[in-house]
């Protein structure tokens, strides 16, 4: 991240200045290097825009999602006082993520443990760029003539009913957007939520990110967008489950529109 600009909330707070969105990473995007990649799209795409925006650091730690989704109560409410008590010292407002998993976590499940803050995802901060004028995608032509299909994430989706913000920003890349026959509010599942990314799967016929993978090469698609890094991971494995991965790419909605919009 040398190259561009990322402030720490630490960083602001010792220079006297404010943020008005915090970033929260999450640990796929701090620590997975293909999602790496997608927190570094979506820095682009901030500082692109000049949004006053800053990172907890080394002060970010698990929004306690997986052990929730696990079963340990216990462990996610000690996880989530622990963040709340960061925030309210840095008093955070408004937080933007990448990952589904936090963004439903900090917005559903922390105002009971008195964390209440505006939480979005990143395509609804990109799409709200996009309306009010800051981010124009102008090389959307790069995909004209391609076919993209978008994989719903549970926790955005059906958990969230958050289904326009990725379709409306993937419509301003002039490519042919096409929906898979189980998606919006019937999609199916990755494979990963629930804290299933980090167990074995269960004894079965089929895994679930073949079956999804599936449904999607049935399309023909040159992309397969997601927004979600765990989605991400589990439509790659099954493209490259069927040796397809030199002719489809999976691909953030952020990691497309930073590759199309002029962020010099």
């Amino acid at each position: 991240m040398s190259e561009l600009r990322v402030p720490t909330m630490a960083q602001m707070m010792a220079e006297g200045k404010s943020t008005d969105i915090l970033f929260w990473v999450g640990c796929s995007g701090s620590f997975d290097d293909r999602a790496k990649k997608i927190t570094k799209a979506l820095v682009k795409i901030l500082n692109h825009c000049n949004v006053n925006f800053a990172v907890l650091g080394t002060e970010e730690s698990c929004t306690g999602d997986p052990a929730k989704r696990a079963g340990n109560e216990f462990l996610f409410q000690m996880q989530a006082m622990m963040n709340i008590q960061v925030f309210d010292g840095y008093q955070v407002k408004k937080i933007v993520t990448a990952c589904p998993h936090c963004f439903n976590t900090l917005k559903n499940e922390y105002p009971e443990l008195g964390g209440n803050y505006d939480v979005i995802h990143h395509t609804q901060l990109i799409q709200d760029l996009i309306n009010n004028g800051q981010l124009k995608v102008v090389g959307g032509d790069t995909f004209k003539g391609k076919k993209i299909t978008f994989h719903d994430p549970c926790y955005l989706g059906r958990a969230n009913d958050v289904y326009e913000a990725p379709r409306a920003v993937l419509e301003k890349l002039d490519a042919e957007l096409v929906e898979m026959k189980r998606c919006k509010t019937k999609g199916l599942c990755c494979g990963a939520g629930g804290a299933q990314m980090f167990k074995e799967a269960e004894k079965g016929d089929k895994e679930i990110n073949i079956e999804r993978t599936e449904e999607a090469l049935e399309l023909n698609p040159n992309v397969i967008a997601t927004g979600c890094p765990f989605c991400n991971t589990m439509m790659t494995d099954g493209v490259k489950n069927f040796n397809k991965e030199s002719e489809i790419e999976v691909l953030d909605v952020a990691e497309l529109i930073a590759g199309a919009a002029d962020l010099v």
